[in-house]
């Protein structure tokens, strides 16, 4: 009997479905890492009568696996001719083959009750899968706190701003209400109306942590001396770190909440999942759009003054490479952050100039200079000998005509 996968891609990760000994196998074949989809959940919203009880036991008798999107998984969307429908936005596909070796492809799936056949079923799946892609995420902002010297609770409790309080209390209920949603397996109405109000204080806060990171951005910008650009540079360097820790603490939050309103969608009106899981997925990538300009932005603005302390490091040796120290710190840390968010972007190291180095290149300049003038003084030389010598030669000339007009007047005498 031929082996089966239905394969599903929502643009974060590939929802591997199928017999648990089957897809073992292909995730092997493929080289592939995986998570537990939690397919159980789905049994909810298969249907009713006879559809409902067929696609249950296609449920309970497959296994579903995650795997987070990557230039190697996503190469499989290509490989295997996964087709994208444009009304959920999802590439889908069954891939069939023998003993676990998959080779052919099949677009649409003929059995009833598998999850590519059944509209809800597969509604679900996504939404479940981009349960998966932001807790993933979440971890990954965890480990990110946690590499930083000082944790975030740290942090925000240093910080004496009402806003950055509010933000500590709404973490704090939201995370009791994952914990009651991991022992409960669902987010029933009490557990949600306990977390309604979180999006606005979250939102504030973000709001207010990408004004001081502007606010920092602009103040680079107009300095202009080296030592209050040194100054202010090794500011940005102290505080960048601590708003970032806010922001990622921020997106952990938000990506919290769509987890626990996902569940909740997915329990009280599973025919409104889709286009939820649609509508959370447009809000995060603007949510991410926006910290994207506004982190480079003041990386931008870093750069550049690296770039001026760089062109006055012979008159300032030692705040020069600071400025430039500074902008380094700076982009590397913006560059981890966007990297545990999921955010693209590039990091290019300014190097400071030493100024042993600044000042042999201005030596080297001044010699080849020299060579230029003293070459000059050369030639300027040699032509005013030259000329000297030809005035004197008419000088001579003239001379000696006087003096042959005067003898010749003497004798007519």
């Amino acid at each position: 009997m031929d082996d089966e996968i239905q394969l599903i891609s929502d643009g974060d990760g590939i929802a591997v479905v199928g017999d648990a000994a089957v897809v073992e196998r292909f995730l092997a074949s493929e080289g592939l890492s995986s998570k537990d989809l939690g397919l159980q959940k789905l049994t909810s919203v298969a249907g009713t009568g006879a559809v409902v009880a067929q696609a249950g036991a296609e449920i309970a008798a497959n296994s579903g696996r995650w795997v987070q999107l990557t230039r190697e998984s996503s190469q499989l969307v290509q490989k295997y001719g996964l087709r994208e429908s444009s009304r959920t936005g999802l590439h889908t596909g069954v891939v069939r083959g023998s003993r676990g070796q998959i080779k052919g492809f099949v677009e649409f799936a003929k059995k009833p009750g598998s999850l590519l056949s059944n509209p809800a079923v597969l509604a679900g799946a996504a939404g479940i899968m981009a349960q998966v892609a932001m807790q993933q995420t979440m971890d990954e902002i965890t480990t990110y706190l946690a590499t930083i010297d000082e944790k975030v609770d740290d942090v925000l409790r240093a910080q004496k701003d009402a806003v950055l309080a509010r933000m500590i209390g709404v973490g704090f209920v939201i995370e009791e209400a994952m914990t009651v949603r991991e022992k409960r397996g669902r987010v029933d109405e009490v557990t949600w109306s306990k977390v309604q109000s979180a999006p606005a204080t979250i939102a504030e806060t973000q709001a207010y942590v990408l004004r001081q990171l502007d606010a920092l951005a602009e103040k680079v910008e107009r300095r202009t001396g080296i030592a209050d650009l040194a100054t202010t540079a090794g500011q940005a360097e102290s505080t960048v770190q601590e708003w970032l820790a806010v922001l990622a603490r921020c997106f952990q939050l938000q990506d919290a909440l769509a987890v626990l309103e996902l569940d909740r969608v997915l329990d009280a009106s599973p025919d409104e999942l889709d286009g939820h899981r649609l509508g959370l997925k447009a809000a995060r990538q603007d949510r991410l759009d926006h910290i994207r300009r506004s982190t480079e932005s003041l990386v931008a603005r870093m750069r550049a003054a690296a770039g001026t302390a760089n062109a006055k490091v012979l008159l300032h040796p030692t705040k020069s490479p600071a400025v430039v120290q500074a902008g380094n710190q700076v982009a590397a840390r913006v560059h981890e952050f966007h990297g545990r968010l999921g955010i693209e972007s590039g990091h290019q190291s300014a190097e400071a100039r030493r100024w042993a180095s600044a000042a042999a290149e201005a030596r080297d300049q001044a010699l080849a200079t020299g060579v230029k003038g003293i070459g000059a003084a050369r030639s300027f030389g040699a032509g005013t000998l030259d000329r000297a010598g030809s005035v004197k030669d008419k000088l001579a000339g003239g001379i000696a005509e006087r003096a042959r007009r005067l003898r010749g007047d003497e004798q007519e005498r």
